[in-house]
């Protein structure tokens, strides 16, 4: 295992043990948090396309997102958890199966990106949040109802990531920053999430209340 693998598990743990140690503390603690978040990946979504007209449509963007991730939260606590669980195993599974199993690219957006970390990252994030839901008892997920769930919110994670891979591509950068070893900017970390999220609570909103 070569040193940049080394560098970017251990900063990938450390950062999921610190975002969920203040999602759920949530109040002042999730607040505050957010508003790091938000601000650093403001500044790196500038630096990569100031002097471009969709710099502010992509703020707006950006802002809504990290609305939308701070109502979830507070509202189904539980639910937000397995978003975000979906949205890490979408990007481990796609990493782990890419490696190993390399393959065909999916698209020349990103050139990492093959069919089976696509596999990979549905089934990893099938698999965790079976888990997730079992554990937990939380028997309102059926089991297609959780299969349906998880494959949308696994897609439109994946489809950030492309997003944002493509705006880094005409933008002629690898990485939107370098702030965590291993990944780059907190926007490479974080791209699908901030797709996915706003997606989840309109889908778990229109499930529950309609």
């Amino acid at each position: 295992m070569n040193q940049e693998i080394i560098k970017r598990i251990l900063s990938s743990i450390i950062i999921i043990a610190i975002a969920f140690f203040f999602i759920i503390k949530g109040s002042f603690f999730l607040i505050f948090f957010l508003s790091i978040c938000f601000f650093i990946t403001s500044f790196e979504w500038y630096k990569m396309t100031k002097n471009k007209n969709y710099f502010l449509l992509g703020l707006v963007f950006l802002i809504l997102s990290f609305l939308s991730a701070f109502l979830l939260r507070n509202i189904f606590l539980k639910d937000f958890i397995l978003v975000i669980l979906i949205c890490i195993s979408t990007d481990i599974g796609g990493f782990v199966f890419g490696k190993i199993f390399k393959g065909p690219r999916l698209t020349k957006i990103s050139p990492n990106k093959t069919y089976s970390g696509m596999i990979g990252s549905f089934f990893l994030s099938i698999i965790s949040a079976l888990f997730y839901t079992n554990y937990y008892s939380l028997i309102y997920w059926t089991d297609n109802l959780l299969l349906i769930t998880v494959i949308l919110i696994s897609s439109v994670s994946q489809i950030g990531d492309l997003t944002v891979s493509y705006f880094k591509r005409i933008s002629k950068i690898k990485n939107t920053g370098e702030i965590i070893p291993g990944h780059g900017g907190l926007l490479d970390r974080i791209d699908g999430m901030i797709f996915a999220i706003p997606f989840a609570f309109i889908f778990l909103k229109m499930i529950k209340f309609i």
